[in-house]
Parts: structure tokens; C-alpha cells; sequence
């Protein structure tokens, strides 16, 4: 069984002094959601385009689903679905012919494209505007239309460059939501963004990249665990007692516990999930909990944590 959908060794890509790219290793592993997270300039679009076959690298391999795909591989494109960064379609053409259009490109007979639009609107929330004009699409529409085009050759593969660029709240929502759904059915989809609240909401995996260079890459959650430092609970009570202070420190994964009014900051020294027990503490020793809150274990911690070491390294 296949067990990377894309690897890549020592991938450079250079612009004159510029390294865009600097010897990159990548292993994105099948039917996952992989994010490819770092600041705008990064080098997150330079290494999508040398995965579809658009740019050549100047150094390294590329496998993508088990064929080498450096360079001009049209047959390998034929398995995968890329929705470039902000994609523009003409105005005047309907939701329908444009996906048509693609579908011809794509090689597929006119049945095959009866029976593949009417699905690929109904899984993109488009049903029923296939017959508009793209010009009174939203932002959100045109985007799910984007990715609707990038399935229309059923890949094993999705790449989505910034999906969720220039979306407002309920057009990121939207996307989301339809890229987990896609991830359902078996795809494996490699997500490139700078937001890392997106990531964090979709994949399964990450890639941080910063200045062409990856700063690690492994399962989103052994990431927060790696590099994000302490897990702090921040726990509201109704009635701070000092025999509740006491029950909590006496906890064995607790490490420190301060006050301030009726809110306990509780500094906890695993990453194993302890707000049971710790509930269970504060209700013996006559605490009701208002509010519960987890902080120090966000994707922004450990993306602020690693440029910076990044950054001291460099000096």
C-alpha cells in the first residue's frame, strides 16, 4: 500500500541569490489533511507549483503518489486536483460551463461530464447557482467552485493553495468544512496556508516552513506537544477556597497553581488530557467550576516559538 502521496528530498529552488526553496524534505503521508503553514514568503507556493510540474527545481527529488514528478509530467497531473492561490475565472460564464470547459480539457466524454457536475455542485454547496453567471458569485462560492474544478478528475491527491485567502468568517467556515468532507471520502489533501487557525481546525498533519526551510514536520498533535511548552488550565470557580487550592496542587501532573480572585491558573506537566481529574478535585473539595480554558498548547504558540529559535540561530 502507498504510503506517501508526496516526498520529497532536498528540494531547492533558487532565484538568483535568492533560496526560495532550501533543501526541503517532505513526506505527506496518504489520507491525511497535511497543512503547509508559514508567513506569506515562506516558499509555500514556489514548492506547490514544483509539485504540479509548473516550476523545475534547481536541486532534489519529487514523488508524488510514486512517480517521479519533476518537471513536465502530464500523465502524473492526471492524478491529482490543484486549485491555485486566488483562482480567477471569467465572469460571464455559469458555474456549469466552466466546470464543462475543465471536464473537456480533462479528456472526459460528454456523459462523463453529465454525470460528474451535478455531484461535484451538490458536494461544493453549489446546487442550484451551477446556472449563474460567475460574476454574481461571492468570494466564498468562487472558491468552493475552485475546488470543485480540482475534483473534477477524481483525484487521490487535492492540493489547495490558501483556500481559505480573502474568505470572510462563514466562507472560511464553508471551506473547511467541505475540504473535511472531501478528506472522508478518502482523498488525501495537502493544504497550503499562512492562518494558522485554519490549520489547526482541519489537519491531521503539519509542515511549519519559514525562509524556504522546513522547522519540522509530524502529526498536528505531536507538534503542540513538542514545542508549545507547559499546558496552562485557567479555571473559573464561584467560590475560590483554599481547600481547593490545596486539592489541586496535591494532583501529581500539577506543577504550579496561582490565584487571582476566583480564577486558578494551573500549570500542568503532561500533555495528557487531566481536566476529568481535575474536575473531579475541585467538585470533592466543594468548588463549582463556572468556566473552564486551555491555554499554551495553540499551533500559534509553536509557530511563534520555532521563527524565533529560527531567527537566533541565524545570528
Amino acid at each position: 500500500m502507498l504510503r506517501f502521496a508526496i516526498k520529497t528530498e532536498n528540494l531547492t529552488k533558487k532565484y538568483g541569490d535568492l533560496v526560495a526553496v532550501n533543501k526541503l524534505d517532505l513526506e505527506v503521508e496518504t489520507k491525511t489533511v497535511h497543512g503547509f503553514l508559514g508567513p506569506n514568503g515562506a516558499g509555500k507556493t514556489t514548492t506547490i507549483k514544483m509539485l504540479v510540474g509548473l516550476l523545475k527545481p534547481d536541486e532534489g527529488t519529487i514523488r508524488v503518489l510514486d512517480r517521479d514528478a519533476v518537471g513536465d509530467k502530464p500523465e502524473m497531473r492526471l492524478h491529482i486536483g490543484y486549485m491555485p492561490e486566488l483562482p480567477k475565472f471569467p465572469k460571464h460564464l455559469t458555474g456549469w460551463e466552466l466546470l464543462d470547459i475543465y471536464g473537456r480539457m480533462f479528456g472526459m466524454t460528454k456523459q462523463q461530464r453529465q454525470d460528474q457536475l451535478p455531484k461535484l455542485f451538490e458536494l461544493t454547496g453549489l446546487m442550484g447557482r451551477e446556472k449563474d453567471a460567475l460574476g454574481k458569485y461571492s468570494k466564498g462560492m468562487q472558491q468552493r467552485l475552485g475546488i470543485a474544478q480540482a475534483l473534477l478528475n477524481a483525484p487521490e491527491l487535492l492540493i489547495l493553495d490558501e483556500p481559505g485567502l480573502g474568505l470572510d468568517p462563514v466562507g472560511m467556515v464553508e471551506v473547511r468544512e467541505l475540504v473535511k468532507q472531501i478528506a472522508e471520502e478518502g482523498v488525501t489533501v495537502f493544504l497550503s496556508s499562512h492562518m494558522l487557525f485554519e490549520v489547526q481546525q482541519v489537519c491531521t498533519d503539519a509542515t511549519i516552513i519559514h525562509k524556504g526551510i522546513a522547522l519540522t514536520s509530524d502529526k498536528l498533535e505531536n507538534i503542540s506537544k513538542k514545542f508549545a511548552g507547559p499546558t496552562k488550565l485557567l479555571v473559573e470557580v464561584s467560590k475560590l477556597k483554599k481547600s481547593i487550592i490545596d486539592s489541586v496542587g496535591a494532583l501529581p501532573f500539577v506543577s504550579e497553581v496561582a490565584k487571582k480572585g476566583n480564577t486558578l491558573t494551573i500549570e500542568i506537566k503532561t500533555h495528557d488530557e487531566v481536566r476529568p481529574q481535575l474536575s473531579q478535585a475541585i467538585t470533592k473539595a466543594g468548588g463549582v467550576i463556572i468556566s473552564m480554558k486551555v491555554e499554551g498548547r495553540s499551533l500559534e504558540d509553536v509557530f511563534v516559538k520555532l521563527i524565533k529559535k529560527q531567527g537566533d540561530n541565524q545570528r
